[in-house]
């Protein structure tokens, strides 16, 4: 029998080793011939004779071929031959049906991919960095095994009230059809009573429009919500209709920095900076009453100049205003949808280095693993959530009591 340095010896012959690399990719071919042998031998336990060996036979079933199968290994990734019996019930164990890293790898492509890397990148990556060969297709796999994770967390029971939540909407360009189209991802985050956010869902479907909005509220209240006491929102037309729809007792919130960045759009640069200096008394105003007084003598300096500007302030009123019905500590919450936006700022981070997405799942996949790292970050609660929630408690006594909150 030949010893250890002996073996090594004739492998090394035999594979024509030279450098580092010529020794894995000997290890790898090695390593591949050894699983296979395992294959070979499970099926043979399974099927109680060796290959040939019929005199042994005491079954009716049969060895029926091999199906190809693709895993990565410690060594890049490897094709295997995977034995079938003929009743199918052979089940391998060396290699599960479902496997396809034999690595410890697939943490580290799931890792890279949360940061935003494409698949191609990963596969370019492990490659430069590990020596090791895996292919985009089989690195997209590996990442497919989050979508049942992110439907199970997309589908989870939600809390009965929420005493805040904000929406908005981000655009990202997706491949169907052989067409690149525009998608939105609809965002809802909550603050439960707890007082702590958490991301409700991400929904991806057509362009931003209040008729998508109305299916993502119907679903958050078919996941058990039963109230929502207010909601934050941008400008969309027919928003607050989809809410009420939904939701009629819910107190709606248009966000004032939108609304002004709106109405700077009508306003010259020359003029910006006195418009907004008259502006600001109006959404700073302590009381309602002392926001119109404001809005008025605005309207009288600035209306004739800029009166498509000030117009939406009026039309939009009720729904700007509805802060002015709460305490401070409350209109700092509520009078922007800054905390959306501020979620929406670090996905972008994470997704702007590709440009297209090659389906609705991929994107799905990447936002799903983006939002989870973000809400371990989300530990605190928001600031002076004790008084705002005994605010909350006495504005809405009916609402919670109703619901034995």
């Amino acid at each position: 029998m030949l010893n250890k340095s002996e073996i090594l010896r004739t492998l090394l012959q035999e594979y024509d080793v030279k450098n580092a690399r010529d020794v894995q990719s000997m290890l790898k071919d090695l390593f591949a011939d050894t699983i296979q042998e395992m294959l070979e031998a499970e099926l043979d336990d399974h099927l109680g004779y060796s290959r040939y060996d019929y005199k042994n036979k005491k079954t009716k079933n049969s060895r029926n071929g091999y199906r190809s199968k693709k895993v990565i290994s410690d060594f890049g990734e490897i094709d295997l031959s995977i034995p079938r019996d003929r009743n199918g019930e052979y089940e391998p164990k060396v290699i599960k049906n479902n496997e396809n890293d034999i690595s410890g790898i697939e943490d580290q492509v799931l890792g890279m991919y949360s940061n935003g890397m494409s698949t191609r990148d990963i596969a370019t990556h492990l490659k430069n960095i590990y020596g090791i060969d895996v292919s985009p297709t089989l690195i997209s796999k590996i990442t497919d095994k989050i979508l049942p994770l992110a439907k199970e967390w997309q589908n989870r029971p939600l809390e009965q009230v929420y005493p805040v939540i904000f929406l908005d909407a981000i655009h990202y360009k997706v491949r169907t059809e052989g067409r690149i189209i525009n998608r939105a991802a609809y965002a809802v985050i909550g603050i439960n009573m707890e007082g702590f956010k958490e991301v409700l869902g991400i929904w991806i479907g057509e362009n931003e429009s209040a008729k998508y909005w109305l299916k993502v509220l119907t679903d958050i209240k078919n996941r058990g919500v039963k109230d929502i006491l207010i909601a934050s929102v941008d400008g969309l037309t027919g928003f607050s209709e989809a809410i009420k729809a939904v939701f009629p007792n819910t107190e709606i919130q248009k966000c004032v920095i939108h609304q002004i960045r709106n109405c700077f759009k009508y306003v010259s640069y020359k003029h910006r900076k006195d418009f907004s200096k008259d502006l600001k008394l109006v959404y700073t105003a302590l009381t309602e009453e002392a926001a119109l007084i404001q809005l008025d003598l605005v309207e009288e300096k600035w209306d004739k100049t800029y009166a498509v500007a000030l117009r939406s302030w009026r039309n939009n009123w009720d729904e700007l205003a509805t802060f002015f019905k709460h305490p401070s500590e409350i209109r700092k919450l509520i009078y922007t949808t800054n905390p959306i936006e501020s979620y929406n700022r670090q996905l972008r981070k994470v997704t702007k280095s590709k440009g297209m997405f090659p389906t609705d799942d991929a994107l799905h996949k990447s936002l799903y693993l983006a939002t989870m790292d973000i809400s371990e970050k989300w530990t605190q609660k928001i600031r002076n959530w004790a008084q705002i929630l005994d605010q909350l408690t006495i504005h809405f006594e009916e609402r919670l009591t109703s619901l034995a909150i």
